[in-house]
């Protein structure tokens, strides 16, 4: 399982969670404490967390971290991926990697592949992605919550 944070203007470098299940401890001690956090310092007032719904990310103990940091998360419906800039992000991280040139053969290449690619992944990537959420959202509205088309900012 692999995290990924962007921003506009920038990106946090890919996390690998290795071994076990992601629980809302493992979110907070892997990624919320040493992403998350120092990075909302970093934007200040700006600063939105924007996850999924997963049990991991609405566990108690990831509610209360930050609630007790002071850290601000986008309300986000349930079953939304045609919205999130992160599931799209996915597929272009997958494109890099299958060209690859020699293609991983290991699932330890396929990592190193992955976070090579994830750390030159170019801010114009993340920020095309987040500009683009107010056209899906809209057509997510025209579609009452319907499926919407997927969009590629990269073709």
């Amino acid at each position: 399982m692999v995290w990924a944070g962007i921003s506009l203007g920038g990106h946090i470098d890919l996390h690998v969670f290795h071994g076990g299940t992601l629980t809302g401890v493992r979110y907070r001690d892997e990624i919320l404490d040493p992403y998350v956090r120092p990075y909302a310092g970093a934007i200040r007032n700006d600063f939105i967390l924007m996850d999924d719904n997963s049990r991991s990310n609405r566990a108690v103990v990831v509610e209360d971290y930050l609630e007790g940091h002071g850290l601000e998360r986008m309300e986000w419906p349930a079953q939304s991926p045609d919205l999130d800039p992160v599931e799209h992000l996915w597929d272009y991280l997958g494109r890099q990697v299958a060209a690859l040139n020699p293609p991983p053969r290991s699932l330890d290449e396929l990592e190193q592949g992955l976070l090579r690619v994830g750390s030159s992944l170019p801010i114009s990537v993340a920020d095309n992605l987040i500009d683009s959420m107010e056209s899906r959202c809209r057509q997510c509205i025209q579609a009452r919550g319907g499926h919407i088309l997927y969009y590629n900012p990269f073709l």
